[in-house]
């Protein structure tokens, strides 16, 4: 990994971590956040998801549009990095850790 790529990877990660700290405290059923990245395409290559702990708190968050909050509050913790992501929903996703069958 570059230099380059290693400051950029640092910002994300405490990005992030902001956002994932404060989710924790007042997002019912999130869990926790992950992001890849392919630094030769990046930002285009930036993916984050958000999980849940099931279905259920999931169809919640997105019923009182916590998802949207999310994704606007990614947005600010990343520009505040100097990182400007020009379409946060075609980055941002959410799943959950249980699966329906």
């Amino acid at each position: 990994m570059k230099k380059s790529d290693k400051k950029i990877e640092n910002a994300i990660r405490l990005a992030l971590t902001n956002v994932c700290e404060e989710a924790l405290e007042t997002v019912e059923g999130f869990q926790w956040i992950t992001h890849t990245v392919n630094y030769k395409h990046f930002p285009r290559s930036l993916s984050i998801l958000c999980m849940f702990d099931n279905p259920e708190s999931l169809i919640a968050a997105k019923a009182s549009e916590k998802d949207n909050h999310l994704k606007r509050w990614i947005e600010k913790e990343l520009a505040k990095q100097n990182i400007i992501i020009r379409n946060i929903n075609s980055v941002v996703s959410f799943d959950t850790e249980v699966r329906i069958h």
